[in-house]
């Protein structure tokens, strides 16, 4: 059992759901976005884009790995971030494109 954060666009809402559904029925712990902003129409302020920053590499702290959900190997500035952030911690980093849900 593995505890997993899910890091990538919160555009690609199906891809996480798959990934948090596929990990999940392995018994691994998945940790993920706490919701969808940018599928979802969410308009958020300055003030609450640093405040989810500061909770996804808190929630990167706890995991064991990242599993970077780049839909056509995309990868914005902030995954970016939190993947660069992850391999100084010495974790295993993981991509949708490239590595299966197992």
């Amino acid at each position: 059992m593995a505890v997993i954060t899910l890091c990538g666009s919160t555009k690609f809402k199906p891809q996480f759901r798959e990934a948090e559904a596929a990990f999940t029925l392995q018994g691994h712990i998945v940790l993920s976005v706490g919701f969808f902003e940018q599928s979802d129409g969410f308009e958020l302020t300055a003030a609450q884009e640093r405040l989810l920053k500061a909770l996804h590499f808190r929630k990167i702290d706890m995991a064991d790995e990242i599993f970077v959900i780049d839909v056509n190997g995309y990868i914005g500035d902030s995954t970016r971030a939190e993947i660069e952030y992850t391999l100084q911690l010495g974790k295993k980093v993981r991509y949708y494109s490239r590595d299966s849900l197992e």
